[in-house]
């Protein structure tokens, strides 16, 4: 695989934006390590835990630095309108780049409901308790509640690039303002549903960015990036410090008002100032991956991706009883300076954890990968893998289309249900939900590779 990889980057076509794949693994690096540095276990009687942030105040300013998600949607509407933009030269439509677009996504992510319900099933079989169950099938689901959002705006990039097209920034300005509506509305105790929008809003307003970006309305200059970088953290602070939100860009217990739930209008200027950094980093990250080595760890990175986010919280889960059950590990106050020593052995057993998964279920992110590889395609959105001519995209029939946007509804009700759930109890009715969504995207791919 590492000479697989090397000669993928090697072959790597010289237009593609290499910087664009850094932010992204760089991202998913923070994630894993923001969540992992975060966790508080308890161990007496039962299991249980928190956040560190519930114990020690001083760390919610670190969530500026850990709290990455933005990126994710900023690099995701960048790639998104540049694969879009390839499927269609190449005379496929909005539905075929959809499937392809998706698969990378969907495949893992399967593979990673039904691992996590059949071992959920088997524990309950053997005699676990059921609240413990539901305890740890909720901390290892938390990373999907990214792909309700992310697939949405996937769905919906047709038309989100013909409204930049339009509009311009204007758009995301006004997804800001929605955003903000929202917030006046939870900060004046309205209605919470007058909220409930910026679920969606406030990410495609990231999302949009990206866009802007890819079509040059957001050159990676510094004139441009300088002003939204400062601009970002200007408001961001102004917003936070003497401002009605909190300082945790994440989950804070307590709290009357969270940045993530729904997204807020200071998460939105913590995203601004995210932009403006990548833009004005954007040379030194492209100089920099021009040599092979770094280059190939980024594609290394990217060729897992979304393993590495689907599963490194189930890391969490298998340490648990491996490290506190069994008295490996220590519980100091939260916070102390045993507790923070002790992070280090914990971040250890982790990554070795996560490498082990990772190893194990990685064939089902990289098997589209290998064959786009072999068709002589380019990896959709992601790290192109040969310079062999593409073949023409295929155009989705009628039954392609009904039964494409009939998944991706499915799909999307299936994992929103299951983040609703949270921890109250197992989220058993949402699996067949999903399922039958993915089946149906995956006959519609099947479909649309007949026709091509």
């Amino acid at each position: 695989m590492t000479t697989t990889l090397r000669r993928t980057a090697e072959r790597t076509p010289p237009g593609r934006d290499r910087h664009i794949d850094l932010l992204r693994a760089v991202a998913i690096v923070l994630v894993v390590l923001g969540h992992w540095l975060a966790v508080v276990v308890t161990y007496g009687e039962r299991i249980g835990g928190d956040t560190v942030l519930a114990f020690v105040p001083w760390a919610r300013p670190l969530t500026w630095l850990f709290q990455v998600m933005p990126v994710f949607f900023l690099v995701g509407g960048f790639a998104g309108a540049a694969s879009l933009g390839s499927y269609r030269r190449r005379g496929g439509d909005a539905i075929g780049w959809f499937l392809c677009r998706t698969e990378r996504l969907i495949r893992p992510t399967t593979a990673f409901v039904l691992t996590l319900g059949g071992a959920a099933v088997l524990a309950l079989l053997l005699g676990a308790d059921r609240a413990t169950v539901t305890l740890a099938v909720w901390l290892a689901c938390l990373p999907l509640w990214f792909l309700v959002a992310y697939v949405t705006v996937v769905l919906l990039t047709p038309v989100l690039l013909a409204l930049h097209r339009r509009a311009g920034l204007a758009v995301p300005a006004v997804f800001a303002v929605a955003v903000a509506f929202g917030d006046a509305a939870r900060l004046l105790d309205g209605p919470a549903v007058l909220a409930a929008p910026s679920y969606l809003l406030a990410w495609a307003a990231v999302y949009q960015l990206g866009i802007a970006w890819r079509e040059g309305v957001l050159p990676a200059r510094p004139r441009v990036a300088v002003p939204l970088a400062a601009g970002g953290l200007v408001a961001l602070v102004l917003l936070t410090i003497p401002g009605p939100y909190p300082v945790s860009m994440v989950a804070d217990p307590g709290g009357r008002l969270q940045n993530t739930s729904p997204p807020t209008l200071a998460l939105l200027a913590l995203a601004a100032a995210q932009t403006g950094i990548a833009l004005l980093l954007h040379e030194q990250g492209g100089r920099m991956l021009r040599r092979t080595r770094p280059w190939t760890a980024v594609v290394a990175a990217n060729s897992v991706i979304m393993t590495l986010f689907l599963w490194h919280m189930t890391a969490v889960v298998i340490a648990v009883p491996a490290l506190y059950v069994t008295g490996l590990l220590p519980q100091p106050p939260p916070g102390s300076a045993a507790w923070l020593l002790l992070r280090v052995p914990w971040l250890a057993f982790l990554t070795a954890t996560l490498a082990a998964l990772v190893a194990v279920f990685a064939r089902f992110e990289r098997r589209p990968f290998a064959v786009r590889r072999t068709a002589g395609r380019g990896f959709e959105g992601r790290v192109s893998a040969g310079s062999r001519p593409a073949r023409p995209a295929g155009r989705a029939g009628a039954w392609t289309a009904a039964a494409t946007l009939a998944g991706a509804a499915l799909v999307v009700a299936g994992l929103l249900g299951a983040a609703l759930t949270g921890s109250k109890d197992l989220p058993a009715p949402m699996l067949p939900v999903y399922l039958a969504g993915a089946a149906l995207l995956r006959a519609a791919r099947f479909s649309l590779r007949q026709a091509s």
